[in-house]
């Protein structure tokens, strides 16, 4: 499969060093599991540029390598021509969700002709109700609000994989 065709999915919180780089790291696992690596593309970013560069947390590190997964992705903030490189661009809450609406209508006319990313947020590709698709921030939180977090982004990915391949890779 060409790289044309490759979908490409970006995972995006608010500094990018807690869930969008573990979901990254856990949707990477999941490909190659899945022997999907030339088919999905994933990174993740996020809405501030605070940490840009940085490590993603140690403690969210250690969360995710407690279940097999390395983190290795570098924080960068999320940029408006990521619009147009990737096809679905997914929100871990509400807030963020609407901070990158907000992004997508100041686009410029030519940004918006190139748009092809699709949001969403994280959990509602699972079977959760809607008042449940945040996935919370765990930076504030002790060792056991990683591990939650870690949950959620296990179960999400499961099913945004699940998803996927039902609807869109042959």
């Amino acid at each position: 499969m060409g790289e044309q065709n490759m979908l490409r999915i970006l995972f995006v919180c608010l500094g990018n060093i807690c869930r969008s780089p573990a979901a990254q790291a856990v949707f990477e696992k999941l490909l190659v599991q899945h022997q999907l690596t030339g088919q999905i593309e994933v990174d993740s970013a996020g809405i501030l540029d605070y940490h840009e560069g940085e490590e993603a947390d140690p403690r969210m590190r250690n969360a995710a390598r407690k279940r097999g997964y390395t983190i290795t992705h570098r924080s960068r903030p999320i940029t408006p021509e990521d619009f147009s490189q990737f096809d679905h661009i997914i929100a871990m809450d509400r807030k963020v969700l609407q901070s990158l609406e907000e992004l997508e209508s100041s686009l410029t006319a030519q940004e918006k002709k190139r748009k092809r990313a699709m949001l969403s947020l994280f959990l509602e590709h699972t079977d959760r109700s809607p008042k449940e698709y945040d996935v919370p921030d765990p930076y504030w939180s002790g060792p056991e609000g990683f591990e939650h977090v870690m949950d959620l982004i296990e179960e999400g990915c499961y099913a945004l994989l699940d998803n996927l391949t039902n609807n869109c890779i042959s």
